[in-house]
Parts: structure tokens; C-alpha cells; sequence
């Protein structure tokens, strides 16, 4: 009976999770060993479990030296990730800028690489990108606290506008009440002065 095929996604039982971190682990340890036997290679290996524990291995030389090795090959490539770990950093486009600017300064242009350039346009990119996604949430909010403000001004429109029609009736029923007809003009009794004759 064949193995079951695991699908490729995050295990969400913890225990489950953490024995099959640890199996392939050991997998992928006994693996790199192999490569720097069979191979004579050296192999680097580093892993962080989710709980932030370190494990690594390293075969031939040490594990120093083979990074020491790396970042002398890899300066340019190391320089890119640091560029783009702080590309990431949204708070820093200041720093970006800057490190841009420095870049294609007069003495700095001619020593600068297509790839570095290439880096550099696509960080610009992603900082425009989420600085105009910013931008777009800043003024949906804006809109949206505007149309509520027009719901409500609308809404004490509306209550001023039945106030008014209340007072304007009110104000027509009293005048209504004033006026008299001119049958009831003769029973009011209203003294009569006469004017005097000599």
C-alpha cells in the first residue's frame, strides 16, 4: 500500500504540524548530508521553526565560513535583499528615495549594475503602488464621512422643513380664529360715539 499524497498547504493541527516539521527536517538534514558526501559539495543549511527555534547544518567547512563565502560571491544580491527588506518597510520611502538618489549620483552612476537598477525600479514600483493604495483608502474614507454628513443635514433638513409646516399651519389656523365674518360684526356690542352737535 502506497503512501498517502499530502496536500501542500499549512497543517493546522498543532501536533500534527509540529511532527511533520520535525520529520522532514531530519529529511531535508539527511539530504544535505548526502549532497556533500556524494558530491564532495559544502552545504549550508539553515531552518527557523515557527516558534523561532534555530536548526542548521553544515557539512566540509563550517557553517561561517560557507556564509562568509556566500556574501563575498553574493555582495550585490545581498545589497538588493537589504534594499528590498527596506522597500518592504512601507514607514521608509524617505530611505528609499535616498537610497536611490545615492545610487545615481554623478560619481555612483557608472558603478551601478542593470540588475541593481532593475531592484531599484521595482521597489520604486511597489512603494508608488501602496502609497497610491493609501491614497484611494484615505479618500474612500473621506467620501464615506461625506455622504454621512449629507444623510444627516439631510436628515435635520427634513425635520426643520416639518417644523416650519407645523408653525406655518399653526400660524393659519390662528389667523383663521382672527378673522370675523361680517354677520357677527352686529353682535358684537361696540360702544358708539356720537359726535356732537352745536
Amino acid at each position: 500500500m502506497g503512501r498517502k499524497k499530502l496536500e501542500i498547504k499549512r497543517i493546522e493541527n498543532k501536533s500534527s504540524r509540529q511532527v511533520t516539521f520535525s520529520k522532514r527536517r531530519n529529511g531535508l538534514i539527511e539530504k544535505a548530508r548526502q549532497l556533500s558526501v556524494l558530491c564532495d559539495a559544502s552545504v549550508a543549511l539553515l531552518v527557523v521553526s515557527s516558534s523561532g527555534k534555530l536548526y542548521s547544518f553544515s557539512s566540509g567547512d563550517n557553517l561561517v565560513k560557507i556564509l562568509d563565502r556566500y556574501g563575498k560571491r553574493h555582495a550585490d544580491d545581498l545589497k538588493a535583499l537589504d534594499l528590498q527588506s527596506k522597500a518592504l518597510n512601507y514607514g521608509s520611502h524617505h530611505e528609499l528615495l535616498e537610497i536611490v538618489e545615492s545610487k545615481l549620483v554623478a560619481p555612483n552612476v557608472n558603478n551601478v549594475s542593470f540588475d541593481t537598477l532593475v531592484q531599484l525600479e521595482k521597489h520604486l514600483e511597489t512603494a508608488l503602488a501602496v502609497v497610491r493604495a493609501k491614497k484611494t483608502e484615505l479618500m474612500l474614507k473621506l467620501l464615506e464621512s461625506l455622504k454621512e454628513k449629507e444623510k444627516l443635514l439631510k436628515e435635520e433638513n427634513q425635520v426643520l422643513a416639518s417644523q416650519m409646516e407645523k408653525k406655518t399651519l399653526v400660524g393659519a389656523e390662528a389667523d383663521d380664529n382672527m378673522e370675523i365674518s361680517p354677520g357677527e360684526i352686529s353682535d358684537i356690542n361696540l360702544p358708539v360715539t356720537l359726535p356732537l352737535l352745536n
